[in-house]
Parts: C-alpha cells; structure tokens; sequence
C-alpha cells in the first residue's frame, strides 16, 4: 500500500510533525510505501492566481476554473500542482495532518485544495462524489487542537468537531475519497494555555502518539463514513428523502 501524509504545520518540531513521524514509522515498518506532502517545508503555495498559469485562456479577466480546465488539457500546470496530483494518484491511503485553527483548517490547506483539484481534470459535472476521480482510494482527516475532549461538542467552547470538519470532509467526498472517521488528538497545550502539570502533558502525549499509531494500524477493519452520492438527490440536487440533518426547501 502507497501512503501520502499531506502534512500542515510550519514548525518541524511541532507534535502535528511527530504524528507523520509516528505515523510514517508504523507504515513502512510494515512493508507500506510512504511519500509526505510537507506544504510549507516544500514552499508550497497556496493562492490560486493569474501568475500560475504560464498559457492563459484570457489574458484580461482570470477564470480560475477555466484556467485549470485549459491547463490540465495542454499539460501545462504549474509544477507543484503536477506534483502534488502524482503524488495523489500513487496513493491509496491520504491522511491530512494539521491543527484546527480558528475552527477550520489553516489558510494553507485550503489553498491545497483550491489549487491541486483541478477543474476539468479531477472533477467535472458527473465527476463528482461517488463517481469522484479518486474513488477506491481512502482519506483521513488528523487533527489536533490545544483545548481538552470535553469542550468538543456542539454548544461546547471548542465546538462540534463534525461541524469543523464538514466541508473539508465532504471535500474530499466530492473528489471520491472514502472518508473514514476523523482522528483528533486534543489538550496539545502551550503558549498561554496549559490543561495538565508538565508531567501529565508529557505523558499525554506519548500517549496521543500510541493512540495515532494504533488508529493507523487498524484502519484496514474500519467503515467509511456514510455521505450523500448521486442515488439520494433529485435532478437539482435536493435530498429525494427527509431526514433529521436534511430537510427539503419549502416554497413560499
């Protein structure tokens, strides 16, 4: 199995590196092959742009959508994106490692998903969900934030991380990955914000890194989680059938 960490964090010595470092251990030490995506070690950027594209469709009015569909038919995107989608073709694990900032994902991986699933190459009008590009091939968002478990809950301080997760999670069900459950480590504390003594902290998180490594283990025997594909929605796109998270617009 061909493994890509597509890794988010600025600092090289931050506990979201240890977690790839763990993880990529576990895989390879069990015969997997494993690449890392390390969005800022490798300078990636993240803005979609004029500048990106060396051919372009219209020299005065940028289309990003129509700039990607010409330049993935003349062969001519950027050499970070061809990268980053080679890399996502040889996989058939995707685990995405970042911290939850702001209540979402930083700047940088948004920018990844805007400029690397490429209009008209990844996804077209029928191209999509569970007719995706990536279908057969499984992601996993891991996450880690400095507040406890406790206050990840909707109502909570820290909030429902199902709701956090939502669009980069659907995402990734857009472009036909099966999504498995997320992995979220919390209390990675510091800077101001301290849950635990010293002792504790460092306890907790050798045992995050164990918890990260047994989740990553284990992933063969797990189910994906279940998103809405072209069978449940009508011509337009509304759910062919009410249910508690989804309720038909009522007209006026």
């Amino acid at each position: 199995m061909t493994v890509l960490f597509v890794y988010c964090h600025p600092e090289p010595r931050s506990f979201n590196a240890a977690l790839v470092q763990v993880g990529a251990e576990m895989f390879r030490g069990r015969g997997d092959t494993v690449e890392i995506s390390d969005l800022y070690g490798e300078g990636f950027d993240p803005v979609e742009k004029r500048e990106n594209y060396a051919q372009p469709v219209d020299a005065e009015v940028f289309a990003p959508l129509a700039e990607q569909r010409n330049a993935f038919k003349t062969e001519t995107l950027s050499p970070d994106i061809s990268r980053e989608i080679a890399r996502l073709e040889r996989a058939d694990l995707v685990v995405f490692q970042f911290p939850i900032w702001w209540h979402s994902v930083p700047a940088m991986l948004k920018g990844w998903f805007d400029r690397v699933f490429v209009s008209g190459g990844l996804y077209t009008s029928k191209m999509r969900y569970d007719r995706g590009y990536f279908r057969g091939k499984r992601a996993l968002c891991s996450v880690t934030s400095g507040a406890p478990e406790p206050s990840f809950v909707s109502g909570g301080r820290g909030g429902s991380l199902d709701a956090i997760l939502w669009s980069t999670q659907f995402s990734l069900h857009y472009m036909g990955f099966s999504v498995l459950r997320p992995h979220a480590s919390f209390g990675i504390q510091g800077h101001g914000y301290s849950y635990a003594s010293a002792d504790e902290f460092s306890r907790q998180l050798e045992q995050s890194k164990t918890a990260f490594a047994e989740r990553l283990a284990g992933l063969d025997g797990e189910e994906p989680l279940r998103f809405p594909g072209w069978e449940d929605w009508d011509d337009i796109g509304r759910p062919l059938s009410d249910t508690p998270d989804t309720k038909r617009a009522t007209t006026c």
